[in-house]
């Protein structure tokens, strides 16, 4: 089968894709022929050997993809071969088969593309745990969203305007914008055409509750100035590149909180909440209050393409990569 292949730490545009042999089923596992993977800013740190986890080589990058059934493990009766499901791994889903645990899938809802399904675990995986388990956002606050018209940006603006909040979504240019008030954003902030906690007590009219900031840099700074009393600044990641250092004083002034959110740790050691918030938001997505949003596919041969989309964040919305 063909899978792309990281063989040593360096920039991606370093590895390829190559012929491998397929996985071998395991006890409690399920063999899937991928028909899309999505790519995530994840995906780039681990290649890059930047990130968290470091896994053995050689190993196949990619960490949610879906597909369809073809073979079932030893004990596993909760799926049938045809089903088609979606699922989130650490590695493994840039290839044309996978293998994962069973109790790992989820079945892809009526009226899901496969591009969808394999765009919704991670992003509103995470942004659901960080709003509703780390930020406890209510009806009627108001939430700011930096670097909004990304995957887990948009994925946030979303779910805050299911949840009841006021959403404030803060992006880098106005076609940018223009998505994310099409995904149920009721403000908009231009970054890039002023001050930033200027622009956000302007069109805040005051402060925000909840900042979601997967972005770092040099937003998170002026972005915590802004929170009102109490309020609640959650850690996605840092796709800007440069971690940020806050004055702690900032926190102790508005008895704010600095709330990390570590979505893959988070469901390793918790499955059944994990299980059941994906219950939730899958059962947003029949409602049609969330849409999850393709920026672009791309085959498989031409990941690098897909990871300069990120790299360069000129995506709006998931990047995908197809198999078939």
């Amino acid at each position: 089968m063909k899978a792309v292949v990281c063989e040593a730490f360096g920039p991606y545009k370093n590895h390829q894709v190559k012929e491998i042999d397929a996985p071998k089923i395991k006890k409690g596992h399920v063999r899937v022929k991928v028909r899309a993977a999505g790519v995530n800013f994840p995906d780039i740190l681990i290649v890059e050997g930047k990130y968290q986890l470091k896994p053995p080589f050689p190993f196949t990058p990619g960490s949610e993809c879906a597909g369809v059934v073809t073979e079932l493990g030893e004990g596993v009766d909760s799926i049938a071969i045809g089903a088609n499901v979606f699922f989130g791994a650490m590695q493994g889903a840039f290839a044309e088969e996978v293998v994962v645990p069973a109790v790992q899938c989820f079945e892809i809802p009526e009226k899901m593309s496969f591009e969808q399904a394999s765009a919704i675990n991670l992003v509103y995986g995470t942004s659901y745990y960080a709003l509703k388990n780390r930020g406890h956002l209510k009806p009627g606050e108001k939430l700011l969203v930096l670097g909004a018209a990304g995957g887990v940006g948009l994925a946030a603006v979303e779910l805050g305007k299911a949840m009841g909040a006021t959403v404030i979504a803060a992006a880098s240019s106005d076609e940018k914008l223009e998505v994310c008030k099409a995904h149920g954003a009721d403000l908009t902030i231009n970054y890039s055409k002023g001050d930033l906690k200027d622009l956000i007590r302007e069109v805040a009219g005051g402060g925000v509750d909840v900042i979601y900031d997967p972005v770092g840099d040099k937003l998170a700074e002026p972005a915590f100035r802004c929170l009102n009393w109490e309020g609640r600044f959650l850690v996605i990641g840092f796709a800007g590149g440069e971690i940020p250092k806050l004055p702690l004083n900032l926190a102790l002034l508005k008895s704010a909180d600095l709330r990390g959110v570590f979505w893959g740790s988070w469901l390793a050691r918790f499955p059944d909440e994990h299980r059941q918030n994906t219950e939730e938001f899958l059962q947003l997505f029949a409602d049609g209050k969330i849409n999850p949003r393709i920026s672009n596919t791309y085959p498989l041969d031409d990941f690098i393409k897909a990871y300069d989309e990120l790299a360069e964040r000129r995506a709006m919305g998931k990047v995908v990569l197809t198999m078939d």
